[in-house]
């Protein structure tokens, strides 16, 4: 007879009765269990490994520059709408230090991003179609759009700051003409810029950045704009900073709720490396940092040295919440659990739902 670890979770068996006048074959006792130990279906609950230990989801090779780039991209497009917003209620240096900190957020964002990807022409080659189910691609014209109308703008403003020193000939008068289009422009896309980055990271099979697909470009959004108007606390007077600082409370209220829901709304795996580890810690101090900063732009915004202190504090928020979410990402994938558990789980609430006659789901 055979003995099995599992013998003991076996549940206890009647004797049986034994038959009078009746002769069993030799081995029968064997083959039917006529020793009360027959053999139950008993199967444990398994435990997944993955092939030799290695990552299921294969990571991207993505570095440290493409999270600046997450940066500088929100900076840049929020630092658009505060721009427009300066030209429209006649803040010149408002409108003046907003430009120029959108053209120099998007020109490094671009170096960021060629850098990442090794040789320049690989972005060059981005641009040689439009795939509108690309993330990615949309991504690269949408960057190259905003980035001539931002650099349009910062050209005008330039040529103003400078007293028409620049040598444009006859040109000038067509970039006067064309300064506020140009702004107006960079400002619509200011946007889509700070939010394309989080469809991109939701687009892949990462599992923290695909479990946040959904919520992150809320995050990302309100990230750019209190990073955006903390900035131009940080370089305007407070004469010109009233609407940076709205700008900037409500980007800092809309984070903080966003990432909460977020937060509630994905699986309880899927969230771990968003809590825990660096991009844990990164994220924490980006809250600590976002409140702070809203604090002292209530209490003490129109003090210059609290705005500037304010408006430090909410840029490196801003820069904290795009690196942590950007390595929690990369953690993900090192991890099996992080991609198995969440799809197990996902399965277990179709079928408590009476879902079982899909492709997806079966009868458990």
């Amino acid at each position: 007879m055979s003995v099995s670890e599992f013998d003991n979770y076996r549940p206890p068996e009647e004797p049986r009765r034994k038959r009078k006048g009746r002769r069993r074959a030799p081995g029968s006792a064997f083959r039917r269990g006529g020793d009360g130990s027959r053999e139950m279906p008993m199967v444990p609950e398994p435990e997944f490994t993955s092939y030799y230990g290695r990552p299921i989801v294969k990571a991207p090779p993505w570095e440290a520059p493409i999270g600046a780039y997450l940066f500088l991209g929100g900076l840049a497009g929020g630092s658009s709408i505060l721009a427009f917003g300066g030209e429209l209620t006649d803040r010149p240096l408002l409108r003046r230090n907003m430009r120029l900190s959108a053209i120099t957020a998007a020109s490094l964002g671009t170096v960021a991003l060629v850098t990442d990807l090794g040789r320049p022409e690989r972005f060059l080659n981005m641009m040689r179609t439009i795939k509108p189910t690309s993330p990615m691609s949309l991504g690269s014209w949408l960057l190259a759009y905003y980035a001539t109308h931002a650099g349009v703008a910062a050209a005008a403003e330039v040529d103003r700051v400078t007293h028409s020193k620049l040598p444009l000939g006859p040109f000038r008068p067509v970039l006067r003409f064309v300064d506020r289009p140009a702004a107006a422009g960079a400002a619509v896309l200011g946007a889509p810029l700070a939010a394309y980055t989080a469809v991109l990271l939701g687009d892949t099979a990462v599992p923290t950045w695909n479990a946040m697909h959904k919520d992150l470009p809320f995050v990302f959004v309100s990230s750019a704009s209190l990073a955006a108007g903390g900035l131009a606390m940080l370089t305007t007077p407070i004469s010109e900073t009233a609407p940076a600082r709205t700008f900037a409370l409500a980007g800092v209220a809309g984070e903080l709720v966003a990432m909460h829901l977020m937060k509630e709304r994905m699986d309880s795996v899927a969230v771990e490396p968003l809590e825990q580890g660096r991009p844990g810690t990164w994220l924490m101090w980006s809250e600590r940092l976002a409140i702070a900063g809203a604090a002292g732009t209530i209490l003490g915004g129109r003090r210059r040295w609290v705005a500037a202190l304010s408006g430090a504090a909410l840029v490196a928020s801003s820069a904290l919440t795009r690196f942590g979410v950007f390595q929690a990402g990369k953690d993900s994938v090192k991890d099996p659990k992080y991609t198995v558990e969440p799809q197990r789980n996902r399965l277990a609430k179709r079928r408590a739902a009476g879902i079982t006659d899909d492709s997806i789901t079966t009868a458990g």
